[in-house]
Parts: structure tokens; sequence; C-alpha cells
């Protein structure tokens, strides 16, 4: 069996106020229930400026500018005036947080059915910044046409098409994909260029960070929150194979994996269970981000005074490839699992995900440095009356280890902040679940003094009205020490050469004595 590794991650954030309002659910609900609120009056007065997106510190964690260990350093809330950075850098060392107008210039770049039409002003505008972009190509600039009239964008706004705002301004729209067929409707064919763009945003910076030659990836697995399909077959997909088109994967082929907000650890432990086997070399995760969710705590963030913090779609990419005796190793036979007889206690929860393939694998909880369980940044949670969900969760973890008397209980509030991280991921859904840590578990087990990581993802099955289960799956990442194929089974590689030639001389005396 080949060791799989966690070879490279990618994070992108994209601000995009003006479809706060517009498309997020909170407020385009609150258009329909209550047009006339207070709240829809008040919430653009909280929106932040492109530079605060940036310079807020939570996002340049998320990029990989600052890290999880300096964030804690910093007392919460981090939405206070002096806490904000001064001439951040939208661009990461993983990934960049990319404006509104190179964003909508995104989307029509990933249209591939000319559904998406951006007056010729913007298109220029947007096709000016986009020159400029490290990761954006001549080839897919191209792709932005020299726009249309803005005539013909309100006369297709006016015929049932999903409008495209920047400033307050109509700049553009997305037409519907059929006249009948409500899976394709300009709203939902929207939302999946949303997810589209995004995922390949993340695709790119993953290609540019790592030198990755785009014809080496074989496969690509998708785990955002959107489903694209039509009226036969509503969640059919396929963003991953939509994805790998545009980044260039060339060799590629994939399919989507869903499973609410656990999905991404999901398509982690697929993925690496495809390149432990042998079936592929090098398999990319993908995840866009998810518009709906803008916006989804605004009233608790404007009724409390704070900026609408919900502002950025978020995404990531993921490397996972063959062991080459440096990278971190997914442990695919240390892998916990939300099952159907669980229950949906929190402990039971915790435990199927953490202490019992730990307890599995000879492991107790003080054995895993790093636990990366919902990272979603409190800021937005705390006010939302959802608490601190990081650290809620390294609680839960802590009193486990006590009942198991794998900790004392004095020491418990210890192994929270040693072994817990603070929250910096928007709450996407999916985009906090566990996959954050990826970048930084690469850094803290090649250059740093971290040895075993855990990352748990956890998902509301019932929100789909089919089941009243939760839904979680985890697994353990360490640190690679060089031993190739036979570190799992504690053989160094000198050792499998002795064995090699001693099989070989067997066999051939074999041969000699038939």
């Amino acid at each position: 069996m080949v060791l799989p590794v966690v070879k490279g991650a990618s994070y992108v954030l994209v601000h995009t106020p003006d479809m706060i309002m517009r498309n997020g659910t909170t407020q385009t609900t609150e258009r329909i229930v209550n047009p006339e609120s207070e709240y829809l009056k008040e919430a653009p007065k909280h929106f932040r400026t492109f530079e605060q997106v940036v310079n807020y510190l939570p996002n340049q964690v998320y990029i990989g500018n600052k890290t999880p260990y300096e964030l804690r350093e910093v007392p919460q809330p981090w939405t206070d005036e002096d806490k904000y950075l001064k001439d951040a850098d939208r661009f990461g060392k993983r990934g960049e947080i990319m404006g509104q107008v190179e964003f909508l210039g995104m989307l029509k770049i990933c249209d591939v059915f000319d559904l998406v039409h951006l007056n010729k002003d913007f298109t220029a505008k947007t096709k000016a910044e986009l020159a400029a972009h490290p990761v954006v190509n001549d080839d897919l600039i191209a792709r932005l046409g020299e726009g249309d009239d803005q005539e013909m964008v309100e006369k297709f706004v006016a015929d049932h098409a999903e409008g495209l705002y920047h400033n307050d301004e109509l700049i553009g729209c997305v037409k519907r994909a059929h006249d009948v067929d409500v899976n394709l409707n300009a709203h939902v064919i929207f939302e999946n260029l949303v997810v589209k763009a995004s995922g390949l945003l993340a695709a790119l910076n993953l290609v540019a960070k790592e030198g990755l030659d785009p014809a080496d990836v074989e496969y690509v697995i998708e785990c955002s929150e959107e489903a694209c399909g039509d009226m036969n077959q509503r969640g059919g997909g396929n963003f991953a194979k939509a994805i790998a088109e545009q980044a260039g994967f060339v060799n590629a082929s994939g399919s989507d994996v869903r499973g609410f907000c656990a999905a991404p650890t999901h398509a982690l432990i697929s993925a690496a269970s495809l390149v432990g086997a042998g079936t592929f070399k090098n398999v990319v995760i993908v995840a866009g981000g998810a518009s709906a969710k803008l916006g989804m705590n605004g009233k608790d963030h404007v009724k409390k005074g704070l900026p609408i913090i919900e502002d950025v779609l978020g995404g990531f990419a993921a490397l996972i490839s063959e062991d080459d005796g440096e990278h971190p190793i997914l442990r695919t036979d240390v892998v916990g699992r939300h099952t159907v007889g669980t229950g949906s206690a929190p402990q039971a929860v915790m435990g199927a995900l953490v202490t019992d393939p730990l307890a599995k694998a000879g492991l107790t909880v003080s054995d895993v440095e790093r636990y990366s369980v919902e990272m979603q940044n409190p800021d937005i949670t705390k006010p939302a009356g959802a608490g601190d969900v990081p650290t809620a969760n390294m609680k839960m973890i802590g009193a486990l280890g006590v009942m198991k008397k794998q900790l004392d209980k004095p020491a418990m509030a210890k192994f929270v902040v040693d072994h817990g991280l603070e929250g910096w991921a928007p709450t996407q859904g999916h985009i906090p679940s566990g996959v954050p840590y990826l970048g930084f578990a690469i850094d803290d087990m090649t250059t740093g003094d971290v040895n075993r990581a855990m990352i748990v993802g956890k998902g509301s099955l019932f929100l789909g009205r089919m089941t009243n289960l939760f839904d979680g799956v985890s697994i353990v990442i360490e640190r690679n020490k060089g031993e190739g194929d036979a570190a799992g089974a504690g053989v160094s590689k000198e050792e499998v050469k002795k064995l090699v030639a001693e099989a070989l001389k067997d066999f051939a005396s074999s041969l000699i004595e038939g």
C-alpha cells in the first residue's frame, strides 16, 4: 500500500458586498416576509470595505499570512477597530482575497453556455483588473469578450435573469438555462457559477502556490454544498470536472462528494484512500463558496452594532499525493465515523469521531497535538448565540479524555488551549469543517514541531429532511518520518531492501533446485 500525503493546500476568500443583500438567504427571505424592515434599511450601513476585509486578522490567517498561533495572541473580538491590521497583503502564502470586480469577471469566465452577460464598461474594468492577476491567464481572460450593451442586460433582467450588481448598480446578469426547469432557473445557475468560479480560483492558486503541473492531476473531488443538475437529475453534478476543465487538469476525471458541512473531510478521506490504493497518484479536493450563506447571521451582527462579517465567499483546494518522504501522512487506518447507530448526543458524536478511532490505534487524546474541529470564526458565532464553536468542541474532547482516564481533570483547561486552535474560517457551512488547518499542518509537520493532528468534519444531515441523523468523519495526519511505503508497518527502507534481497535470493535458489 502507498502512503498518501497532504502535499499542498490553498485558500481563497471573495469579498462580495453586493451579493449580501441580493443573494444571501437571510436578506432575500426578509425582503419577502418583511420588505420594509429596519434590518434591510440598516444592514448596508454595516458593510466593510475591501481594505477592511483584507486587514481583518482571521482573513489573513485563512490565506496563510498569519498563523493560528499569532491569532491566539490577540484577544477577541477581532472586529474591534484596533485589532485590524494595517496595509495587509491581499495575496497570501496559500491563497488570496479577491475583490468583487474581479470575481464578477470570473463568473463570466466560468460560463460555457452564454448565460452570463456583463455590460461593456464593466467588462473593460474587470478585464483590466484580471490582466494584472497572478494566477488568471490570458486564455481565461479572453473568455470575457467585449461585453454587451446595457440595454440588452436590462432586457434580460426583465425576462427572468438574475441581476449582477457592483456598487449597487446593475452591470450584468445571469440568464436562466431553461424556461420551465426550476433547477436551471437564473438564481440556481447563479449559485452554481459562484461555486464553480470560487472553486476554480482555489484550484488556480493551488497550482501556482505548489508549482503543480496541471497535467499531473488525475482525479478531482469537489465537496461544496451546492448541487448542480436538471429536473431529471437535480444533483447529478459535476462541479469537479467543470473546475478541472478550466484549471487545465487535462488528464483528470472527477466527481462531487456531498455531506453538508462534513463533505470536505469525507473528500479528504476518499482522496487519501484512492492514492493509498494506488488508483491515482495525484488527487485534488476542491470546494467553492456558498452565496446563500452571505450575511447569514447579519441580523444579530447589526443588532449588536457589529459589521456584517459574513461578507466573503470561501474556497479551498488541497493536493493529495503519493508519499514523498516529506509531507504529512494521512492515516487512513485511523478514521472516525459517526455511524447510523451512534446517536445524536454530543458525547456519543465526539466519541465516535475522536476517542474511538484513537483507542483502536492505541492512542490517547493527548497523543494528538492539534485538533481541527469546526473552525468557525467566533466573531461570527458568538454574537449569534452559538458560542465559540472550536473551544466548545475542544472542551468536549477534553471531557472525554477525563472520563476515559487519559487526562486528569485539573489538566483539562490546559489541554483545551494546548491542543486546540482558535477559529478563523468564515461560516460558509463546509469551509470551516476541519480543512482550514491542512495548510498549517504541512508547515507544523515539516518545519514545525507537531507530530500528529486530527481533522474532524461534522454535518447536519437533517437539513435535507430525509433523516434526523447527524454526520461526521475524522482522520489523523502524522509527521512523515521519511520511511516510505513501509512506514505504516514500522519497517525502515533499509530493512525492506534487505527483506526483498533475501526473498529474491530464496526465489532464485528454488528455481535452481527445481
